[in-house]
């Protein structure tokens, strides 16, 4: 680990319901920092957004394909396919658009030293 301040990057998670309405929440957080070979998805699915935007959404599916994120940023089986590879890979395999209803924003960058506690005050000031 590196001292002083590193540079991050992170992307907001977005459920959007029903794509051709382009409604959107925000759900959750992907941090990475090469400088610590860190990457990691906070989230927080607000279901009483999820019914005002779309009463019929599959709320077991949208928290299933949150914690997909998760299972991704962790490696180790969860991560399938994308298990072998370095942090900044998963990072961008998870940040690429997708037409599905849990969709990442913009990637935006950031200097901290504990991108741990950092994904966790972006999930509070972002998402919560």
């Amino acid at each position: 680990m590196s001292g002083g301040r590193d540079v991050y990057e992170y992307a907001l998670l977005r459920v959007v319901p029903r794509v051709e309405r382009g409604e959107c929440f925000n759900a959750g957080v992907l941090v990475y920092c090469r400088a610590h070979s860190y990457v990691a998805a906070r989230t927080l699915l607000d279901e009483g957004k999820l019914r005002a935007l779309d009463p019929t959404a599959d709320i077991v599916g949208v928290r299933a394909a949150l914690r997909a994120v998760e299972g991704v940023c962790a490696g180790g089986d969860a991560a399938g396919q994308a298990a072998g590879d370095d942090a900044g890979r998963r990072f961008r395999w998870l940040i690429a658009p997708r037409s599905t209803v849990v969709q990442p924003g913009p990637v935006h960058t950031g200097l901290t030293a504990d991108p741990r506690a950092e994904a966790e005050r972006l999930l509070d000031l972002l998402v919560r």
